[in-house]
């Protein structure tokens, strides 16, 4: 039996809107190991945010968690399923910051901006580790901070967010996820906006600490080439649901979805002197609300069935561990 720290199975979140109801992650289900990383890509709204928040139970109103289950085997309780807890019950506020952190999108828009970074960090550690002693609290997050390669780390422990750039911003962001030694690792975009030198640093940084404390990471982005280095196992969503999951290697060697497809030909190739245009997926990614039961790729499909326009393919394995959601080989042997 797989040793999984993490299982989320059929998982459903959804917005109830006054125009209708907003599926924003609709039957997702996809499996996390210890000490593995997952990179889950789309295009900007399929809802990797939204899977992110729902395994947090962070999902604000009008959305909620109304099916699936998001099975954590981490605690000393055996294995819990997070989505019978409210999400600011006392189980959720215990695990969360504490044995699953997260990396937000935007750190300067996630860090308080009235506080400053030793605050917000000495409030994580006193949460979960030590209640009332400041000062070990303070040396926890000073340490904390120069694991990260925080400059000056003194000065910075008593910076207000304005005060540091978007490389620090981010750092102070990682020291603040992971200072209570998380079993899991939640990177929402933990890259965006920064340049190319920054992004390798601070995924070395976190390939380090996953080595250090023996962490499963969900690392969420539509970098491409970012995944490649980073992840073991990828899961590619497009409008609320996986459509294809697998091994990096399979995945990228062998692409299956349509879309997988499309979005890989997308990339530019580095030394690739020839002067045609990269591939575009035609057309746009609709809006899930209140969604026909149809195929959500088959307005942008060149592969397009019949049963495209009336059923949902589900979710069919293909191979060791390769999964597809694709009327084409759901009936198919490949």
């Amino acid at each position: 039996m797989e040793d999984y720290i993490l299982q989320v199975k059929n998982l459903k979140t959804y917005f109830k809107l006054d125009t209708g109801m907003l599926k924003a992650v609709d039957d997702v289900t996809f499996n996390l190991k210890r000490n593995e990383t997952i990179g889950i890509i789309g295009e900007s709204g399929c809802g990797k945010s939204v899977t992110a928040h729902s395994i947090l139970r962070t999902v604000q109103n009008p959305g909620k968690v109304l099916g699936g289950e998001i099975l954590y085997n981490g605690g000393v309780n055996g294995t819990i399923n997070l989505v019978n807890y409210a999400p600011d019950s006392k189980e959720m506020r215990k695990l969360r910051g504490n044995d699953i952190s997260m990396i937000f999108q935007e750190p300067m828009a996630s860090l308080a901006p009235v506080y400053t970074i030793g605050e917000q960090m000495m409030e994580a550690v006193m949460v979960h580790q030590i209640k009332k002693d400041k000062k070990a609290a303070k040396e926890i997050c000073l340490s904390m901070l120069k694991e990260v390669s925080m400059p000056n780390p003194e000065q910075r422990f008593n910076s207000y967010p304005h005060e540091l750039s978007g490389g620090m911003c981010q750092r102070a962001m990682i020291a603040m996820a992971l200072v209570n030694k998380p079993k899991i690792l939640i990177a929402d975009e933990p890259t965006t906006a920064l340049d190319v030198t920054v992004q390798a640093q601070i995924t070395d940084l976190m390939k380090k600490f996953q080595s250090e404390f023996n962490m499963s990471i969900i690392y969420i982005t539509h970098d491409m080439g970012v995944i490649a280095e980073m992840a073991d196992k990828i899961a590619v969503m497009y409008l609320g649901r996986v459509v294809e999951s697998g091994s990096v290697m399979d995945v990228f060697k062998d692409p299956i979805h349509p879309y997988t497809k499309n979005l890989l030909k997308s990339m530019p190739v580095l030394g690739n002197k020839t002067k045609d245009r990269l591939n575009a997926i035609r057309g746009n990614v609709p809006v899930p609300l209140d969604p026909p039961d149809e195929c959500g790729f088959k307005t942008r499909c060149d592969e397009i069935c019949e049963k495209c326009k009336n059923e949902i393919p589900s979710l069919t394995e293909v191979g060791n561990g390769h999964f597809v959601r694709c009327f084409k080989y759901n009936t198919e042997v490949r």
